[in-house]
């Protein structure tokens, strides 16, 4: 099971991490957490209807990682369709940031329920039910896209390119945490559709 998610008799997927597994995917989720940034929390006694109508950003991201977390709905090849990917970013953005943030603190939240005792030099098995791994899945890849923005993969063959990096590259560890992560993600959808 190292490494590989099961299924679990409910439904959900289990996965053997060791201590290292667990610290380098709870920092990878927290700096998820951070690059997607706070949530604008509606208030106790905000109207539910009116937070649907709650405007987000209209323009795309500048950071290129965030970009790609956030694409645009429509080409920008005329001014028509800039126009309704600016008005469908403006009505759907902040609902997507507050998805993917949610992703990311199921996942840190499941680590951290993996106390330190329970995590020894053996590892521990993380036990997800259906919709923590539906949320592990969504995090998976949001950190996959974005590590893969940062090292400008944009097709399988650049991903091929990762491979063939000498371990002297400083781009190495990132790698690693790329490929890894993608490892991951194709268990847990196995998993899922088994």
């Amino acid at each position: 099971m190292a490494g590989h998610f099961e299924t679990l008799p409910d439904g959900g997927a289990a996965v053997a991490l060791d201590e290292v597994e667990v610290s380098i995917l709870r920092s990878l989720a927290v700096q998820l957490l951070e690059l997607i940034g706070p949530g604008d929390e509606p208030a106790v006694d905000a109207d539910p209807l009116a937070a649907l109508f709650t405007e987000g950003p209209s323009r795309p991201p500048s950071d290129p990682a965030l970009r790609r977390l956030f694409p645009d709905a429509y080409g920008d090849e005329s001014e028509e369709l800039r126009a309704s990917a600016a008005d469908f970013r403006r009505y759907t953005e902040n609902d997507l940031r507050a998805r993917k943030r949610e992703d990311a603190l199921v996942v840190v939240r499941a680590l951290d329920a993996l106390s330190s005792s329970s995590v020894g030099e053996g590892g521990a098995v993380l036990k997800l039910t259906q919709d923590e791994s539906r949320a592990w899945l969504g995090a998976l890849n949001d950190l996959r896209l974005t590590i893969g923005t940062r090292l400008e993969v944009a097709d399988d063959e650049e991903s091929e390119r990762l491979y063939r990096l000498p371990d002297s590259d400083p781009r190495k560890p990132m790698v690693m945490a790329y490929l890894w992560l993608g490892a991951l993600q194709e268990s847990l959808v196995e998993t899922l559709m088994s």
